[in-house]
């Protein structure tokens, strides 16, 4: 038995007006980082053009997730709800994150205003919210919480519930991937090992959590739209998981590389030397 969504009236119109309020910020930042891109090529070397575009394409999958047909079909069909959960929690963060928006707005604000923000970057709840383990807790915590209590039923009769949960699935995605990989400027950085393991922790509750839809369907959901969901979840979720994996060892050996170099230019200066001789 399907899931009772009238309250929304996705099909008449009156959901669509909530789908508009979710898409508006979303247009919004695009228009501003098009902005900021065009002020900051004539006061600095120009803005690389594939971050411009990894903008431009997050922008779209989140706007995929919350507006038109997917976001209109998610009411009825729980695969298409998993979808809009990839799109807007997972490869729209991990490309808006790739596209450095705070090196951009830096380079395109006042020296005083970018020393403000700079500033806020180096405080205490900045310092907490980029913490893996809590970004961990929020993201997939909360989509346990979402999928394991009536909770998942509920938004879709309540309009504040609905636009509170999909905010957060968005935001609690970038404080996630900008807490694993370091592409804006991170004051507050941590060691890759501790960020490793709680990646690895991360993947495998997101993981654990899809086979757990796939056996124990969320309130409302009819179980063979639970079993194409949580596959969906599964499998598409690594895939963009092997993106950010990808992305998180590549920064790390280049951390470790100038060290390891370094070494090898050691090993090289010793070969021929000889310790003198102790009789």
């Amino acid at each position: 038995m399907q899931t009772d969504h009238s309250f929304l009236n996705v099909s008449q119109g009156v959901g669509s007006d909530y789908h508009i309020l979710l898409a508006v910020p979303f247009i919004v930042v695009l228009v501003l980082y098009l902005l900021a891109v065009i002020v900051s090529n004539r006061k600095h070397k120009k803005w690389p053009v594939s971050r411009t575009i990894l903008w431009v394409i997050g922008v779209g999958c989140a706007l995929v997730a919350v507006s038109g047909p997917v976001a209109q079909r998610a009411h009825m069909e729980f695969s298409f709800h998993m979808l809009g959960h990839l799109l807007l929690g997972m490869l729209a963060p991990l490309l808006l994150v790739l596209a450095a928006p705070v090196t951009l707005t830096l380079r395109t604000l006042p020296v005083p205003l970018a020393r403000r923000l700079s500033y806020i970057l180096k405080s205490r709840m900045i310092r907490m919210v980029s913490d893996p383990i809590f970004a961990a807790t929020l993201n997939i915590g909360g989509l346990w919480v979402l999928y394991t209590t009536s909770l998942y039923e509920d938004m879709h009769h309540d309009i504040l519930l609905f636009l509170f949960i999909h905010i957060h699935v968005f935001l609690a995605g970038y404080l996630f991937t900008i807490s694993m990989i370091y592409i804006d400027p991170a004051p507050h950085r941590t060691g890759y090992i501790y960020r490793g393991i709680v990646l690895i922790l991360s993947l495998s509750g997101h993981g654990i959590l899809s086979k757990y839809i796939y056996a124990h369907p969320p309130n409302g959901v009819p179980r063979d739209q639970a079993q194409s969901g949580g596959m969906l979840m599964y499998y598409g979720g690594d895939m963009i998981d092997l993106i950010l994996i990808v992305i998180f060892c590549y920064q790390w050996y280049k951390a470790v590389r100038p060290v390891m170099n370094r070494s090898k230019s050691k090993d090289h200066e010793n070969i021929g030397e000889t310790k003198p001789f102790k009789g």
